[in-house]
């Protein structure tokens, strides 16, 4: 009887076991799926992709991968409307539970980001210290179809910090790299607003070196890729682009054609820079086509978009100012530590060096002081003798 009641136990417990890791599993699943389509709206409503990323924390609750991976959202939803600050926050938290995960493709997923992160506050030096470092985690990374994404993420964002620091040429060199191992991609959806992002930037490279032509080939092309995946921000700013190569061949009336349709998506998506530019373009084509009045509206909500901009700008300056600031003090701390480690060790060293000498001196005189005594001796000795 006891013997049957010990299996049913047992049954009880294995049965409870299994129905807790289901519903684990299940709730783990489905937190894997409202990922997949938070980042598919990271471009179109990032307010939406903040809120899902902050159920995302909540929901992972003992699970550091997934609330890694709902900080890291986070971030992403406050990068793409620019509020570069908040973003970092978030970044840092998530960078923060890092050391806990042993998920090494969200480690690169995560140091990649944070070389982005610091390309959008224009502190190159330390993207660029991040993306080397995350490169060398993708090289040692032996599923290479997982890191096509990571892989092209980093040459894109070097291609950015290129076309700032170096040139256009180099740059381009480097999105198309970025192109090419995003097309290795299955998740098209995924990988598409990344490929319409490199396109666009190509446009703007070679409107930088004065190729028309080619720069409204490819801000087409980016507003093409972005509208198949509902991405308004990205087709915005492409016919912002094609906009811009239309004004200069002066072409206003189409101009405004693209700048309207590029004003219509971008509301709801709160993008500064992307509603400074339209505002910029709408106020350019009206001032040469002579309507005044239209002018006059679109120039004023230039300005006061610019003074925006100025304002957050300011507060990210900040923000990557003691960024530094912080790693400098740590540095200097960690430097001063080594210092009187060294000069710990180095008196250390100084007293065993003067205990060794004293010892020695000690020992010297004690053999003397035997010797005069052996020496006292034997000569009172034939004293005696005599």
């Amino acid at each position: 009887m006891s013997s049957n009641k010990n299996k049913y136990c047992l049954f009880v417990v294995v049965i409870g076991f299994l129905t807790t890791n289901s519903a684990y599993a299940q709730n783990y699943k489905k937190l894997d799926s409202i990922l997949k389509t938070a980042n598919n709206e990271i471009y179109s409503n990032p307010d939406n992709v903040i809120k899902i990323g902050e159920k995302v924390v909540k929901q992972a609750e003992n699970n550091v991968d997934y609330k890694i991976k709902g900080y890291k959202l986070i971030s992403d939803g406050y990068s793409a409307k620019r509020n570069y600050e908040k973003s970092l926050e978030y970044l840092i938290k998530s960078s923060q539970l890092l050391n806990l995960s042993k998920d090494k493709l969200l480690k690169i997923n995560i140091i990649n980001k944070t070389g982005i992160q610091y390309h959008q506050l224009k502190v190159y030096d330390k993207a660029i210290q991040y993306l080397d470092q995350a490169e060398e985690l993708i090289a040692e990374y032996p599923y290479k179809d997982s890191v096509h994404t990571e892989l092209g993420k980093n040459y894109l964002v070097r291609g950015f910090i290129y076309k700032e620091k170096l040139s256009c040429a180099i740059a381009i060199t480097y999105l198309d790299r970025g192109i090419v191992e995003l097309m290795k991609v299955k998740d098209v959806a995924n990988s598409s607003s990344k490929i319409s992002i490199a396109v666009y930037n190509k446009g703007n490279c070679y409107l930088l070196m004065k190729n028309n032509k080619l720069a409204l080939e490819n801000f087409k092309k980016a507003a093409t890729i972005a509208r198949e995946i509902n991405a308004k921000s990205l087709e915005a700013f492409a016919l912002k682009g094609s906009a811009k190569v239309l004004f200069l061949e002066g072409n206003y009336k189409e101009a405004l054609e693209a700048l309207n349709k590029a004003l219509s998506l971008s509301v709801g998506v709160n993008d500064l820079i992307l509603n400074q530019e339209i505002y910029r373009g709408l106020a350019e084509n009206y001032l040469a086509l002579s309507q005044w009045s239209q002018f006059e509206i679109y120039q004023l909500k230039f300005l006061e978009t610019q003074k925006l901009i100025k304002d957050t700008e300011r507060t990210s300056v900040s923000e990557s100012l003691g960024v530094k600031e912080a790693e400098l003090k740590a540095k200097k701390i960690e430097l001063s530590n080594k210092f009187y480690y060294l000069l710990l060790i180095l008196i250390l060293i100084l007293i065993l060096i003067v205990l060794f000498f004293y010892v020695l001196v000690k020992r010297k005189t004690n053999e003397i002081k035997i010797i005069k005594d052996k020496i006292y001796l034997l000569q009172n000795q034939k004293v005696k003798e005599l």
